[in-house]
C-alpha cells in the first residue's frame, strides 16, 4: 500500500484494516476473539466501527472475567510482597492453562471447526493477552490482526523489537512460565515443528495501543500500526450532578480516582487511608467506588458506581488522573 498521509490516527487504523480486508468491491468477514474487562471496551469500539463500514462480525468466545485474582495486604515486608508476587503469577498461569483447555476443546470440536471453515472468514481479530486466537488463526489459515498492548508472555514489544537489559532487566522472563502451555496445544494439534512463538510473532498486521512517541525502542516493521488514543473522543457535557460538583471545586480543581475495570473496591483498611488522604487535599475529588464506604471519607470526596471517564477528563476544570488498576495502558 502506498504510503499516505492522513489527519487523524483514526484514520491510519481504519485504513490498513479496510485496505487489508477488501476484496474488489466486497466486505469482509471477520472472527473476533477477544478479552473482558478494559480489553473487550477498546476492542468494542473497532467491532463498532468496522460493522459501520460494512464489514460482517462474529465475536467468538467472549471469555467472562469478574476477577482474575485477589490480593490480601498483609503489610510491607519483603515476605509479603514476594508471596504477593508469587500469588500472581500462579493465577496468571492457571489462566493461560484455562485459555488451552478452552482451545483444545475448540479444536476437538469438529462440527465447530468445519461451521468456521465453511464461513470463509477473511482474517482473525484477536487481542494476544490470551492465545486462543492466534492458534485459532493458524488452525484456519486466515489473516491474523492483533488489537495489541500485552500478549500472552509480556509487554507486545517484546515479541517484535530489541529489549536491552538496561531498560527490561528480565526480558523475556513470561515465556518460561506461559508459553510451554500454549506450546504444548501447538505440538498436540499441528505438530511439533510448529513453535507457537513463531504463530505469536507472525501476526499479519499489529495494531499497537500505544503511542510511539512514549515507546522504546520502536520497532521499524511495516506491519506495526501505532494507534494510542484511538478510545478518545471529544468530551460531552457532565450531568447536572456531575458538572454541579465539578464547578464547586473552584480554582483547585478536579481529580478522578479510578482502579479500572476489574477492580470495585480494595480492602477496608486500606480504602480508609486512601480517603483520608482525599480528605486533606484541597482539589474535589470523584471516585469510582463500589461497595464499602470508608469512614474517613470528606466533603470533597465524591464516589460512584459510575463515571463518564471520557468527559471528565475532558473538562477543562479536571487537573489529575489517579489509576490504581491492571488496565490503565489499554
Amino acid at each position: 500500500m502506498s504510503r499516505v498521509l492522513w489527519n487523524s490516527k483514526e484514520k491510519v487504523f481504519f485504513i490498513f484494516l479496510i485496505s487489508f480486508l477488501w476484496n474488489t468491491c466486497d466486505c469482509g468477514k471477520i472472527l473476533v476473539v477477544p478479552l473482558e474487562g478494559s480489553h473487550w471496551i477498546n476492542m468494542d469500539i473497532m467491532i463498532k466501527a468496522l460493522h459501520s463500514h460494512g464489514h460482517s462480525i462474529t465475536v467468538f468466545m467472549k471469555p467472562i472475567l469478574e476477577k482474575i485474582f485477589a490480593l490480601e495486604i498483609r503489610g510491607g515486608s519483603s515476605t509479603t510482597f514476594a508471596g504477593l508476587q508469587l500469588e500472581m503469577f500462579t493465577a496468571m498461569y492457571d489462566l493461560h492453562g484455562i485459555i488451552c483447555k478452552m482451545a483444545r476443546s475448540m479444536f476437538t470440536d469438529e462440527d465447530l471447526m468445519k461451521r468456521l471453515n465453511e464461513t470463509k472468514y477473511d482474517l482473525v481479530l484477536t487481542d494476544p493477552a490470551w492465545g486462543a486466537g492466534i492458534m485459532l488463526a493458524h488452525f484456519l489459515k486466515i489473516p491474523l490482526v492483533y488489537n495489541v498492548r500485552w500478549i500472552t508472555s509480556g509487554e507486545g514489544h517484546l515479541a517484535i523489537a530489541p529489549s536491552p537489559p538496561s531498560y527490561i532487566p528480565m526480558t523475556g522472563s513470561g515465556l518460561f512460565l506461559i508459553d510451554p502451555q500454549y506450546q504444548a496445544v501447538c505440538t498436540e494439534f499441528f505438530g511439533a515443528e510448529i513453535r507457537y512463538r513463531h504463530l505469536l510473532q507472525g501476526a499479519d498486521i499489529w495494531l499497537m495501543r500505544v503511542d510511539f512517541v512514549f515507546e522504546f525502542p520502536r520497532p521499524t516493521m511495516p506491519n506495526v500500526v501505532y494507534m494510542g488514543g484511538f478510545q478518545c473522543k471529544p468530551a460531552k457535557p457532565l450531568p447536572p450532578h456531575l458538572e454541579d460538583f465539578v464547578q464547586s471545586s473552584g480554582e483547585h480543581g478536579v481529580i478522578l480516582m479510578s482502579m479500572g475495570t476489574f477492580v470495585d473496591e480494595v480492602p477496608h483498611d486500606m480504602t480508609d487511608q486512601i480517603a483520608a488522604a482525599f480528605a486533606k487535599l484541597p482539589q474535589k475529588v470523584i471516585w469510582k467506588h463500589k461497595g464499602y464506604r470508608p469512614t474517613t471519607l470528606g466533603n470533597n470526596t465524591l464516589l460512584v458506581d459510575w463515571m463518564p471517564q471520557n468527559d471528565i477528563l475532558g473538562h477543562p476544570i479536571t487537573r489529575l488522573l489517579l489509576f490504581l488498576g491492571s488496565d490503565k495502558s489499554n
